[in-house]
């Protein structure tokens, strides 16, 4: 395959993995058809059924984009920040950019908890969860604190989809403050 090629191929597969994403949002994953996907996307069913062997693959490459963008921009701020108050105030503000727009985070939990039914995709929900604990571990080192405050981040980010009124940054770096305490404090 020419380069040209490969790469038209590869912003087609990224483009069928957003529409997966959006039709997620919009539908939930039961609404994942090569079709609905397709359409979404602008594109022939043929290039749906193409890149993807069936709904699963296709739901699975979805979870795997969401979790290595979600894990790529956690440990970017694990390794801008320095572990105070700055990198508290930063996640809070992500948290809370994250709740204000609502849609792509439902897309996310509902690829995410499909993990539980489905073991092979463990592994990837495992590189976000990893990447959480990276950046709590500029704050501890006590392996029970940090899956207390990733299960925390986790738990405030899913039940910020269940209220009409979302916590904003201020709720969020209260409550950070408690969970990761740091010398400035």
């Amino acid at each position: 395959m020419t380069d040209g090629r490969r790469v038209k191929g590869e912003r087609r597969r990224r483009a069928l993995i957003e529409a997966a994403l959006r039709v997620v949002e919009r539908d939930g994953a039961a609404g994942v058809s090569h079709r609905s996907v397709a359409r979404e996307a602008g594109l022939p069913t043929t290039s749906a059924t193409y890149y993807f062997s069936g709904i699963d693959d296709l739901l699975c490459a979805a979870l795997t984009s969401v979790m290595t963008e979600d894990a790529g921009r956690m440990r970017r701020l694990a390794a801008e920040t320095d572990g105070g108050l700055d990198s508290r105030q930063t996640l809070a503000q992500l948290m809370a950019d994250v709740v204000a727009a609502p849609g792509r985070l439902l897309a996310e939990y509902e690829l995410y908890l499909q993990a539980a039914r489905r073991p092979e995709l463990r592994e990837v929900t495992q590189v976000w969860l990893d990447a959480a604990a990276d950046f709590v571990r500029g704050y501890t080192q006590d392996p029970v604190r940090v899956r207390v405050v990733v299960g925390a981040i986790d738990g405030l980010l899913l039940q910020a989809l269940l209220t009409d009124d979302p916590p904003g940054v201020a709720d969020f770096e209260e409550i950070l403050r408690d969970l990761l305490p740091c010398p400035e404090d």
